[in-house]
């Protein structure tokens, strides 16, 4: 045997050695045995493993009763509501401004955007319950029952101030019965009690989520009050959903949710829904009458605070001090007067200006109210008739029953009357004219409806009652400059000092 031949044996079992050992310590690290079962794990053949699963509950079904019959019960409650629980898809047309570049101006066109949220199905006629906002602006409404038909939908009408909107589906069927849930008691909902909401959250799809209702009287701004607080999830797309009972009724309507994420709102434990009774109360309104109806008595007042009680010297309690009374109007029939200040209101404390327009605006048409008063350091009870605040007078901002006559002289002698910005514009500022009125000083400026207004002397315009507080509050002292956009083009229109002249409710 020749020297090289040794060599390559030597280093054909230094290999072998090498390659075994390598193996060996991949077994052992591998945990599996050294021979054999590698090569059944390479072809994917793996040794059976025994496991021991439980077969019994973690506690016996006789030790939880309640528990398993409220579960079933549950479960049996949420079949009978779904049905009658639908998803809303709108067509919004919103109007947005364009920066064309090459040409280097502005304009605006209209852009259909797709919205959607829940309703509830409250007679067996097809009419729905809705939110407001979900609808506003619509240029298309379609509802998705609970079998998956989707039917075009009619806007009967809204409460823009209650946020509640009232539609009606047909069927092609001429005799179907829609699936209809009852209205429930809201004076009756209690703090801690089980809350159901049943929505369309994000698109998804039907979603039933419960908690409990957290809070009553909650308010987020003068237009909403006495709303519930529910922890029960509500999310985007909830809106107009119902908030059920353990008996399944509508205690209320799912409105909004508290986010601190603006941009990207989501549950954070705190929802809020419309008690079911001011619910109820304005649908009847808006079939009956085709229009939302409020209570109104034609007063302006303002809440009590230290400075206003040692003036008045009343010390008493709690209550609202009348600042003016319109001519004519329900409280000036009454008897009631600037600085009364109003201490209860149908035998019930008044304890702010929100609480008691909230009520005014609650109490039924050509009801007697009692509202009781403090004057000159004595009680009186005055018996007013609640009339109904007009919606189709004035503009909403020139309707505000607590003008003075001084203020209404000077917007009468400009002669302008405004609207607010499309929803989706408002955060920019200003507003439009819609109306001037024939002599008027706007009139003799040349100021032409749909122009646009942005500035009163050199200030931003933010809405319409923004524009008409400013007005009244410079246009008596000194000139006004108000900033006119018509087209392309903007001027600044100049008005003379307009003097207060008492009138009979200053």
């Amino acid at each position: 045997m020749n020297e090289t031949f040794k060599r390559v044996i030597v280093l054909c079992l230094v290999f072998v050695a090498a390659f075994f050992s390598v193996h060996v310590y991949r077994a052992w690290r591998g945990g599996y045995p050294i021979f054999g079962l590698k090569q059944e794990v390479e072809n994917g053949q793996f040794a059976p493993e025994h496991a021991t699963l439980q077969m019994n509950p973690a506690i016996d079904p006789s030790e939880v009763p309640g528990l398993i019959r409220a579960n079933d019960e549950m479960v049996a409650l949420v079949d009978r509501v779904t049905p009658a629980v639908v998803s809303i898809d709108t067509e919004i047309l919103k109007r947005e401004r364009i920066l064309d570049p090459l040409q280097g101006r502005v304009y605006e066109r209209d852009r259909v955007t797709p919205g959607l949220g829940s309703g509830v199905i409250v007679s067996e006629e097809g009419h729905i319950i809705t939110n407001h906002h979900v609808i506003e602006g619509h240029k298309k409404i379609r509802v998705t029952l609970h079998d998956g038909r989707s039917l075009p939908a009619t806007l009967i009408n809204s409460d823009k101030l209650l946020d509640i909107a009232v539609l009606r589906i047909k069927s092609s069927q001429p005799d179907e019965k829609f699936a209809a849930l009852k209205f429930g008691d809201s004076e009756d909902v209690r703090v801690g009690q089980i809350a159901i909401a049943v929505g369309n959250p994000f698109g998804l799809g039907e979603s039933v989520t419960v908690g409990r209702i957290s809070a009553r009287d909650r308010s987020l701004s003068d237009g909403q009050r006495d709303l519930f607080q529910t922890d029960a999830a509500i999310n985007p797309g909830n809106s107009g959903g119902p908030l059920l009972n353990h008996l399944g009724e509508i205690i209320a309507i799912n409105a909004s949710i508290y986010s601190e994420d603006r941009e990207n709102p989501g549950f954070q434990g705190i929802g809020f829904s419309i008690p079911s009774n001011d619910v109820k109360r304005t649908m009847e309104y808006i079939l009956d009458k085709g229009r939302p109806v409020h209570g109104y008595l034609g007063l302006r007042t303002q809440d009590l605070n230290n400075y206003l009680r040692s003036v008045f010297n009343y010390q008493e309690g709690r209550g609202v001090v009348v600042l003016d009374v319109t001519p004519g109007s329900p409280a000036g029939q009454a008897g009631l007067k600037s600085y009364d200040i109003i201490t209860a209101y149908q035998g019930e404390g008044v304890q702010t200006t929100k609480d008691f327009l909230n009520r005014v605006q609650r109490s039924e048409i050509d009801s007697e109210a009692i509202i009781s008063v403090w004057r000159v350091n004595s009680s009186v009870n005055l018996k007013a008739v609640v009339g109904e605040a007009n919606p189709f007078g004035q503009p909403e901002q020139l309707a505000d029953s607590g003008r003075l006559a001084s203020d209404e002289a000077i917007l009468k002698t400009i002669g302008l009357r405004v609207r607010n910005l499309p929803f989706g514009s408002r955060m920019r500022g200003g507003v439009f004219v819609s109306e001037v009125l024939p002599g008027s000083l706007a009139e003799q400026k040349g100021i032409k409806p749909n122009d646009f207004l942005l500035e009163i002397n050199e200030a931003r315009i933010r809405n319409g009652q923004d524009f008409y507080l400013r007005l009244v509050a410079t246009a008596a002292v000194n000139e006004t400059k108000i900033r006119v956009y018509r087209g392309n083009k903007n001027s600044v229109v100049t008005f003379p000092r307009i003097p207060r002249t008492k009138g009979p409710t200053d």
